[in-house]
């Protein structure tokens, strides 16, 4: 299958991708096995960035990581068997390889580049595509007070927070000789939803652990819901609840380039919450 994408940076200058048999999974493989993601426009492309799960391990849901992109010159039966013509003048045409960080080489693309400077003639946002695509927004493991498991009770609030060693930016840099992107995700607020029809709340940040070596009084929170009806009654006699994180990607690249992907990426959890209604029994002597 041949692709022929018409560069901005060199004109006219065609760019052939070459689907090989070492084409690693990508982005749009992910959400096809199953994956969560959305997709944006950014400068008529279309970017689709999605969820992974916790941890820390650079490239899939954790830290800062860095994909490499390196050049070979294309060998002649490989441009007879595309059908590439020949290069502009000043250019030759090589096979760009950007191996991922965990899943293998994403693929060779066929890419003209100068016999003068060694620049690819692409753009910052070509390598976005590819820097999202090895980016996995992790799924942060949110806690709440009283704990999963555990009843809470109407009219005492029900305090949830993510753990701050988890609540920090992720991000994906692309280099292709001198043109670069790097897609970063950045933390920005906590939701919850109480299920049972009743509307969520949101706090910025990541909230406050609750200390149980502190009384209550002692502490307090910004990220917490105070249920005013018991969970009898509902489906399993629980409330069907959630937490989630939203997240604000964006991205920079060479020459200046860069922007806003979406300020809304959204990625989180649900889970049932039983509440009880705690009666007083009062007495007459």
């Amino acid at each position: 299958m041949l692709v022929l994408i018409r560069s901005s940076l060199v004109r006219p200058i065609a760019v052939a991708a070459i689907l090989t048999a070492v084409l690693g999974p990508t982005g749009i493989a992910r959400a096809a096995a199953g994956g969560t993601g959305s997709c944006y426009p950014v400068n008529l492309t279309w970017i689709c960035v999605y969820s992974g799960g916790g941890g820390g391990r650079p490239g899939s849901g954790g830290g800062s990581s860095t994909i490499t992109c390196t050049f070979t010159k294309a060998p002649p039966r490989v441009l007879r068997r595309t059908g590439t013509g020949p290069p502009a003048p000043g250019y030759q045409w090589d096979i760009m390889t950007c191996p991922g960080p965990n899943t293998g080489p994403l693929g060779g693309q066929l890419v003209q580049v100068s016999t003068k400077t060694g620049a690819p003639a692409i753009s910052p946002v070509y390598l976005l595509k590819i820097g999202v695509g090895a980016l996995s927004v992790p799924t942060l493991a949110a806690a709440t007070a009283p704990p999963r498991g555990r009843d809470g009770l109407v009219g005492l609030p029900e305090w949830y927070w993510v753990p701050r060693a988890q609540w920090h930016p992720v991000s994906m840099t692309v280099r292709a000789g001198p043109v670069w992107a790097v897609a970063t995700a950045i933390p920005t607020m906590l939701s919850y939803v109480p299920g049972g029809g009743m509307g969520s709340v949101s706090c910025p940040g990541p909230g406050a652990p609750f200390d149980r070596a502190l009384s209550a009084a002692q502490q307090q929170t910004r990220c917490s819901y105070t249920y005013t009806r018991p969970s009898k009654g509902q489906p399993g006699d629980a409330f069907q609840a959630g937490l989630f994180v939203r997240w604000t990607v964006s991205w920079t690249g060479s020459g200046g380039a860069g922007g806003l992907i979406t300020s809304s990426y959204t990625t989180g959890n649900a889970f049932t919450v039983r509440i009880a209604q705690a009666e007083a029994l009062v007495t007459t002597p």
